[in-house]
């Protein structure tokens, strides 16, 4: 039972899982719940999504997740995992092929030490378009954002590597990516400006068929975009 269209307060509970399969609570322009569905589309792990309205979340889905957050996972057991970070590693581990994550544990730490870096990068993609909605001036927001993606240049450069974690995509490069994916949306693309390794890594991540089946048109992610800041985010858009 997979559907697009968001399931709002009043609306029918979804039965059980099936078995064989594993079923996400998502939204489909939420960056946290895009980092769980390239784990998915990557490992080629059969599953059903059921979007959530966010505004106007059904009670059923508090009862499975009371944070009300996606993305989250379920199985047929009726077990339930949330927060995306977690629910990534969980789908790796469980899922044998197609791995993510190295068994080496040093090489393991250093790629949770990225993420967990990154997570400070990500207020920024929200406080820029904000501040420029509110009239206010972001140039030192800016810079600031220009500097972190300078860092993560310099890293590509001394890591001589296509990606974060060596030259084939692994998980840090799936937890980054929706961010990068919606750039343009929140008009800091032209901050990678004078980042030539980093533009590279933009380029081969695009041509991924994980990143390819999990993206939006940019212009449904600007007209979700304008919405969401706006307050009045239409979950349902293109549908």
């Amino acid at each position: 039972m997979s559907t697009e269209k968001s399931f709002a307060k009043g609306s029918s509970a979804p039965g059980p899982v099936p078995e064989g399969q594993i079923r996400l609570y998502s939204m489909r322009f939420c960056p946290f719940a895009h980092r769980t569905r390239l784990v998915l589309s990557a490992k080629g792990i059969k599953h059903e999504t059921i979007n959530i309205n966010l505004k106007n979340t059904p009670d059923w889905f508090l009862e499975k997740n009371p944070l009300g957050f996606v993305p989250t996972l379920e199985t047929p057991a009726g077990e339930v995992i949330y927060e995306s970070a977690i629910t990534c590693e969980y789908l790796d581990e469980v899922y044998g092929e197609n791995k993510l994550l190295t068994s080496s544990p040093f090489a393991k730490a250093q790629q949770k030490m990225m993420i967990e870096n990154f997570s400070k990068i990500m207020p920024y993609f929200y406080k820029i378009p904000m501040g420029r909605k509110n009239g206010d001036d972001v140039s030192g927001l800016e810079a600031e954002l220009k500097e972190k993606f300078v860092k993560m240049d310099q890293d590509l450069k001394n890591k001589k590597t296509k990606f974060f974690g060596g030259n084939s995509i692994t998980m840090v490069d799936y937890m980054i990516w929706p961010w990068f994916d919606r750039l343009e949306m929140g008009g800091v693309k032209n901050l990678t400006d004078s980042t030539p390794e980093l533009k590279k890594w933009i380029g081969c991540m695009s041509e991924d068929p994980a990143v390819k089946a999990t993206t939006h048109s940019m212009d449904a992610y600007v007209a979700f975009y304008k919405g969401y800041i706006d307050g009045t985010p239409d979950y349902d858009y293109g549908l």
